[in-house]
């Protein structure tokens, strides 16, 4: 996360998870988290994942940068803070030897928005840096996946294919066995201390990495504390003297005294993501992660009381006339609720914590007084809650099988420098371009001017990142803020059975789970009953949820858990 992020955006976009990479900062309309990956490929469409002793010999040796330090160091899960302002003129370089050896690299990623032309400036001089002459080949991602599909059974791929979480879908997780490298050779064990910036990844990153057995991916490193906060208006409830909720009771009886129609004011936005944290159950961002041994047998997180009893709270609230209307209507028609609460026509949004800063910074001009705060998660009954870990990592960067070693080694020279920490001259260079040029230093804050933000967007980020990092120097105590809630909801985060693990389901059960989704929000818009999930879950037990059940048991045996 940095500084001067893009603003919300409107509607839901899988451009939310890339916020944490600086290249983009969407709203996610509606209460729903797109940070999900869909699980990555261990054998094909027989499916499987690779852990325990054969992963740690796969695994790079880890070895801690020093290049910065941190404000707030990492703890429970959390990212790395920095509140201090920068001085470019004092900036370290955490690549004092230029890797790159001056070979030329395609590389194709999604891009949002219109690509810059190759000789563009923030290209050129990032490639100088490098020492290697990337060619980019950006692509919609928003149709990202049809583009990847075609590439991959084709003969012509690129020396290096970008691959987000949420487009392994189909035939794609079976492809990346087949046709990219493994850098094990490269990377594995102390070969890694070559790319001091890579080794500086957090192991559990690099073991998301791992496809058909050996190291293939090249990560984006996220935080596995919760990412989905309670936004609330804090000028307004201060104002008010309104009361922090501690538990179901509280925050139900909080809504009651908000909402008033008459005045155009709803206590809150569709509250359905919270409310599985609320309740305990397990994460929905994945389908691994919705796996957890209890009392010894595998349960899905859809077969628990404690999934109903989340729609149930979430439900109420709606049917109560507690939540805006606007979230009444279908995904395609919420558009975007930020003007709303900025306008104070609702106080509480379940978000994304990226648009937490994003908030914030986009009212502060013109509304001195609008402030935006989270709220700790509580459990339904008011005692501490239980929260599931994210996946450590959810966007990769492949190389192409039939690669030399001077093109891996030169894309490994790309990463070692996208993969710089915070406060960096690398960092800088990849998140911002050249001073002067792409933005200058207002108040200690790199600001982007229209060529910066017409060039400087979702490129070289797309390669490899450093450790999670939240830095927001002109929002000091927003950072300080993130950052710590991250770390107090860390403290009550568990990981689940498949945690850090790269899973790949047969083909056959891909498609099982596909309408849950849309149930919940059915029931929570009070379209459908809680009677019909009841009977949604017995036909997806019919139909193949226990005989997946079983080859989740099976892997587990096999395997062992990631998780510690």
């Amino acid at each position: 996360m940095t500084p001067n992020a893009a603003s919300a955006s409107s509607g839901p976009s899988r451009r939310s998870f890339l916020a944490s990479t600086a290249v983009a900062t969407a709203a996610v309309a509606g209460g729903m988290p797109l940070l999900a990956a869909c699980g990555g490929s261990e054998s094909g469409s027989g499916g499987g994942t690779t852990s325990g002793k054969n992963a740690k010999k796969i695994l790079p040796a880890y070895v801690a940068s020093n290049v910065v330090t941190p404000d707030i160091p990492a703890k429970n899960g959390s990212a790395m803070g920095f509140t201090g302002k920068l001085d470019v003129a004092t900036l370290k370089s955490s690549v004092p030897k230029k890797l790159g050896k001056g070979g030329k690299v395609t590389i194709m990623s999604p891009f949002w928005g219109s690509p810059p032309k190759q000789s563009c400036a923030y290209y050129t001089a990032a490639n100088a840096m490098i020492g290697v002459d990337v060619q980019w080949q950006n692509q919609d991602g928003n149709t990202y996946d049809q583009k990847l599909g075609a590439v991959l059974a084709s003969s012509d791929i690129p020396d290096v294919v970008v691959i987000p979480g949420w487009n392994m879908t189909g035939r794609i997780p079976s492809a990346i066995a087949g046709k990219f490298a493994d850098l094990g050779p490269y990377l594995s064990g102390d070969k890694a201390k070559e790319y001091p910036n890579l080794a500086a990844i957090p192991s559990d990153a690099w073991q998301r990495s791992i496809f058909g057995g050996a190291l293939r991916g090249l990560p984006q490193p996220t935080e596995s504390a919760a990412n989905i906060v309670p936004l609330y208006r804090r000028d307004i409830f201060d104002k008010e003297g309104y009361e922090v909720p501690k538990s179901a009771d509280d925050f139900m009886a909080l809504c009651k005294e908000i909402t008033n129609p008459r005045a155009k004011r709803w206590a809150c936005g569709d509250m359905k993501w919270t409310a599985f944290n609320n309740f305990g159950v397990f994460s929905g961002a994945e389908k691994p992660l919705g796996w957890n041994l209890v009392d010894g047998k595998l349960v899905y997180r859809i077969e628990t009381p404690e999934y109903l009893e989340a729609l149930e709270f979430a439900r109420k609230l709606m049917a109560a006339g507690y939540v805006h209307p606007q979230f009444k209507l279908g995904k395609s028609q919420i558009g975007d609720p930020a003007p709303l609460f900025a306008k104070g026509e609702f106080l509480i949004w379940n978000n994304n914590l990226v648009n937490w800063y994003g908030q914030q910074a986009s009212q502060a001009a013109q509304n001195p007084d609008f402030k935006v705060w989270g709220m700790d998660i509580w459990n339904h009954d008011g005692g501490n809650p239980t929260l599931w870990a994210a996946n450590p990592a959810g966007i990769f960067a492949f190389v192409n099988k039939k690669a030399s070693e001077s093109v891996i080694r030169d894309v490994l020279a790309v990463a070692n420098v996208t993969a710089a920490p915070y406060g960096t001259k690398e960092w800088m260079m990849t998140n911002y371009g050249v001073e002067g040029t792409h933005y200058t230093i207002k108040n200690g804050v790199p600001v982007k001017n229209d060529t910066g933000n017409n060039e400087v967007v979702n490129a070289y980020v797309m390669v490899a990142s450093p450790a999670p990092t939240i830095a927001h120097p002109d929002f000091p105590d927003v950072t300080r803020a993130m950052v710590e809630w991250e770390q107090r909801m860390g403290a009550f985060t568990r990981k689940s059975s498949f945690w850090g693990l790269q899973v790949a389901e047969p083909n056959r059960y891909t498609n099982l789970s596909d309408n849950f989704e849309q149930l919940e929000d059915d029931i929570v818009r009070g379209h459908k009953k809680i009677s019909d999930m009841q009977q949604a879950v017995s036909d997806w037990k019919k139909r193949g949820g226990d005989k997946l059940r079983d080859w989740y048991k099976k892997l587990l045996d096999e395997n062992g858990s990631a998780a510690s």
